[in-house]
């Protein structure tokens, strides 16, 4: 795992989407066309910003969702699929080949299979990450598992994640997060052949810090990551104060 560690926040953000960026453009000359995986939450507001604006042809790329609630309505501030495609589908500068989202209201697990079924189709060229404060891996909680070949999966969710949630603002109330939602799994993270993580905030410090030196081990589940040969780490000043 390589890390890098920024002044600013917004720096942070347009170096990991410049890397990101480079990944994609070397499987489009390699293959004619690319697929990656971007997450969503507070973390990835400043790279995915600047991955938006990038003058990229993304009619010949296919765009993977990370994780989505389970019953929560798309009209909600804090659906997914509403921040995807409010701050990046929508604002490309030309339509993706296909964008994949995830439906949390009806059938999951249907869900979870119609979705697993495309994406074991293609190979992830770029997985946009970020870490949580209890050191998850998209919505897997500690401990996660490791070992699932499923692709996509339906998780329950621990309280500190649902805190995290409420702290960054998305819900009135504790009682108003979901305590469900589908996910991406970690081992179909570790299949993507490139894996870009953008982590800002001090409130993620301990997590960097027990993802990055401390062991591989589900109860941080984000620790996975040091053995993706091919993982960077973005972090701003705050977020690595105790690495």
């Amino acid at each position: 795992m390589k890390t890098e560690i920024f002044s600013t926040k917004q720096e942070m953000g347009k170096v990991a989407a410049a890397h990101g960026i480079s990944k994609l453009q070397s499987a489009l000359s390699t293959k004619g066309f690319a697929s990656f995986i971007v997450a969503t939450g507070a973390s990835q507001f400043e790279t995915l910003a600047e991955l938006a604006q990038a003058d990229l042809p993304w009619n010949k790329m296919t765009g993977f969702h990370l994780d989505e609630y389970v019953g929560l309505p798309i009209s909600h501030d804090a659906s997914f699929r509403k921040y995807l495609w409010e701050r990046f589908v929508s604002k490309l500068t030309r339509p993706l080949k296909a964008f994949h989202f995830l439906d949390g209201e009806g059938d999951v697990e249907n869900e979870c299979r119609r979705v697993s079924a495309l994406i074991e189709e293609t190979t992830i060229d770029v997985a946009f990450v970020g870490i949580g404060e209890n050191g998850h891996l998209a919505f897997n909680d500690p401990p996660a598992d490791f070992e699932t070949e499923r692709p996509y999966l339906t998780v329950d969710l621990d309280d500190a994640c649902r805190q995290q949630q409420l702290g960054e603002g998305w819900f009135p109330d504790f009682d108003s997060v979901p305590k469900r939602a589908i996910s991406i799994s970690i081992r179909q993270i570790m299949k993507s052949d490139a894996i870009v993580c953008s982590v800002p905030d001090e409130r993620k410090a301990e997590a960097v810090k027990n993802s990055s030196q401390g062991p591989v081990t589900p109860e941080v589940p984000a620790s996975i990551l040091q053995e993706h040969s091919d993982c960077h780490l973005f972090l701003d000043t705050a977020a690595a104060s105790l690495t």
